[in-house]
């Protein structure tokens, strides 16, 4: 299949991004949407791009919580966007942190952000167009993920990045204050690529449009 028949994803950071931030949290009664977070993924379903959830979960090298548990957690976010009509296609996370407690976790990996290997792995198991695909997230280790799998980037600027190491694999495509204001940038973008031209029913690519 030619790239641009494949899928497009748009892949989320989950705490801080899609649900407040609860260091370490894995119980389903302390999850909490971000205001906003339903509707832009209604939006971006309706634009047909798959939703993925991609989450360094270093809480697991750490001791403080076990890998199981998350089981739970992914339950509990399908449950929250089903409510809404909106499917979760994946929950990808990386257990690892190189400083963790527990030896099977503590190591150097390619799926923690903001190395790609998720991503890419999303990319294999849905037959993704990466470069069709969106990274949204509220520190620069995600917008540098997204850029290293080809994907364009939204950073979500809500106070969580606080080093601000800028390099040009760490300049996102976009800044938005939260989900819903991302979203409305990507699909702006979408309405701008694609536009009819004088044969009924026909569209073209505006080749002019770039980020």
């Amino acid at each position: 299949m030619l790239p641009s028949k494949l899928p497009k994803a748009v892949f989320l950071d989950k705490d801080g991004t899609l649900i407040e931030n609860v260091p370490y949290n894995v119980d389903p009664a302390r999850i909490v949407l971000k205001v906003g977070a339903l509707e832009a993924l209604k939006q971006l379903h309706a634009a047909e791009f798959k939703i993925i959830i991609i989450s360094n979960q270093s809480g697991v090298a750490l001791g403080r919580f076990k890998e199981q548990d998350l089981i739970a957690v992914e339950e509990c976010l399908r449950q929250m966007l089903a409510s809404a009509g909106i499917p979760l296609d994946s929950f990808y996370y990386c257990p690892h942190h190189p400083d963790g407690r527990l030896a099977q976790y503590s190591t150097g990996c390619f799926c923690r952000k903001p190395s790609p290997g998720l991503l890419f792995r999303a990319a294999r198991e849905h037959q993704l167009n990466l470069a069709a695909s969106w990274m949204i997230g509220d520190i620069l280790n995600d917008v540098e993920a997204g850029r290293r799998a080809d994907c364009r980037t939204v950073l979500i600027d809500n106070g969580s990045e606080t080093d601000w190491q800028i390099s040009p694999l760490r300049r996102p495509h976009f800044t938005a204050a939260n989900l819903l204001d991302a979203a409305g940038h990507i699909l702006s973008l979408e309405k701008a690529a694609v536009r009819p031209t004088a044969a009924a029913g026909s569209i073209t690519l505006d080749t002019s449009v770039s980020v």
